[in-house]
């Protein structure tokens, strides 16, 4: 039998040994939840939604216990293991606030004699593989909203994060939920291309560029719904009217939280020349109070880098960076517990990968330019869009500029924001689909679409 072992990344202990689904035990579990899905949508969604609420209920009760949990197999520090945790809690409020009108039927046209309606009907049997840097976000974005909905799911937590992924699978069983229509496959990416070959109805992943890639390889002859959400190299353009102390720190916590882990952290700042100094003092100000410890220490800001090949990119972006004539200011190397100091970079250009390529880590450059266009310019040359922001007093030339540029979520004097009311999408290499907001609810259905003449 082959196991996943699940190991602390800022200790190295083993936290678990799990079996592992092999291909004929992922197409059992495929073959009860379609045969389960039936069911589960003939049954009122206000029993769906009961069971949600229950749900919640149960997360908030076990906050403490599943932080720990978080914390211990992604390096995550504890205290924004806790943030997640709470954050999740408006999301299912919200899914649970708006289920029952989005998925309700529409009546479109009616003239007495001929009437017309849309119904949303579940797709089916979804699968899901999801993230291990917010597995608790990342996941109920899609399983959340798919239950409601009224389909089965195949559910896929990343390997880095599979005890968190159990915990969230078996309080919805606990909740409610029958065991065959939402089932967990533990696995690495095996089990994750196993999924693929299974009579599914929709695929919804959240990862890397080169898996959703190959994942909409594998798919495309298939016509199934498919929703990728990949990486971005968030941009964001601090003009020279905006505070350079308060966007300094705003960014500093956009690009260096969850140790840069996710993908919308901030990875290039442009910065107006006429701000460009304060805003730098500010910002390294900010960094260098940042504390990089034990994940389990509740001052620890900066934990470990919860996959430790992607030290070894960081560390390249670092190289590449340096060779190329940028500034290091602060950090550029490994730390102990598998962590990486808070780096930033001054005179930077895009001829470098720390300029064009993700990060997922500590590591930031930061641009000077002179004008508006050269911002919006540079950030757009770019192969991804997802988010981008402006730093700006004016609100009306913060959103003059933002529309000129190329990303599914624009922000004005924030960054690293996802709201559950509205549509969490990508451009380009960022992704397909979307998730959250009422379109994230009914991307889990298909319209049906009813003539109905009176006799």
């Amino acid at each position: 039998m082959t196991t996943l072992k699940i190991h602390n990344p800022a200790s190295g202990a083993l936290l678990a040994e799990l079996p592992t689904d092999d291909a004929d035990s992922i197409v059992a579990k495929a073959r009860c939840a379609r045969a389960a899905q039936p069911a589960w949508a003939a049954r009122p969604l206000a029993e769906r939604i009961a069971i949600v609420q229950r749900f919640r209920d149960a997360v908030l009760a076990e906050r403490e216990a599943l932080a720990t949990t978080l914390t211990q197999e992604v390096g995550k520090p504890i205290t924004q293991s806790r943030n997640e945790l709470n954050g999740l809690l408006p999301r299912l409020d919200f899914f649970l606030a708006e289920a029952t009108r989005a998925l309700a039927d529409e009546n479109v046209f009616d003239d007495g004699a001929m009437r017309e309606r849309i119904a949303h009907v579940p797709l089916g049997l979804v699968a899901n593989i999801s993230a291990w840097n917010y597995p608790w976000f990342v996941s109920c974005n899609v399983v959340v909203p798919a239950l409601l909905a009224g389909n089965a799911v195949l559910y896929k937590p990343s390997e880095f994060a599979t005890l968190t992924g159990q915990h969230l699978v078996r309080l919805l069983h606990e909740a409610g939920v029958p065991r065959d229509v939402l089932a967990l496959v533990v696995g690495a990416g095996a089990a994750g291309a196993a999924l693929l070959e299974q009579p599914i109805d929709g695929l919804f992943f959240t990862g890397s560029v080169a898996t959703g890639k190959r994942i909409a390889a594998a798919l495309a002859g298939r016509l199934v719904k498919l929703q990728l959400e990949l990486g971005g190299k968030d941009p964001t353009y601090v003009r020279a009217d905006a505070d350079p102390k308060a966007s300094a720190e705003s960014l500093a916590d956009g690009a260096m939280y969850n140790s840069g882990q996710s993908c919308c952290s901030v990875e290039r700042i442009y910065v107006h020349a006429a701000v460009y100094d304060a805003f730098l003092d500010h910002f390294l100000k900010t960094v260098d109070d940042f504390k990089v410890g034990d994940p389990m220490d509740e001052s620890t800001y900066i934990g470990a880098i919860a996959r430790a090949p992607q030290l070894d990119v960081l560390d390249a972006q670092v190289a590449d960076a340096r060779a190329k004539g940028a500034t290091l200011r602060r950090g550029g190397h490994r730390l102990p517990n598998q962590a990486y100091a808070p780096t930033v970079f001054t005179e930077v250009d895009h001829t470098m990968a720390l300029m064009r390529e993700e990060s997922f880590g500590p590591v930031i450059g930061i641009q000077k330019v002179t004008s508006d266009d050269e911002a919006v310019a540079l950030m757009n040359d770019t192969r991804y869009g997802l988010t981008a922001g402006v730093y700006t007093k004016d609100e009306a030339a913060a959103r003059a500029l933002l529309a000129r540029v190329n990303a599914g979520s624009v922000y004005w004097n924030c960054c690293d924001r996802v709201s559950p009311r509205l549509p969490w999408s990508g451009v380009g290499d960022s992704g397909i689909g979307l998730t959250l907001s009422t379109h994230g609810i009914l991307t889990f259905t298909r319209p049906k679409a009813w003539h109905l003449r009176a006799p």
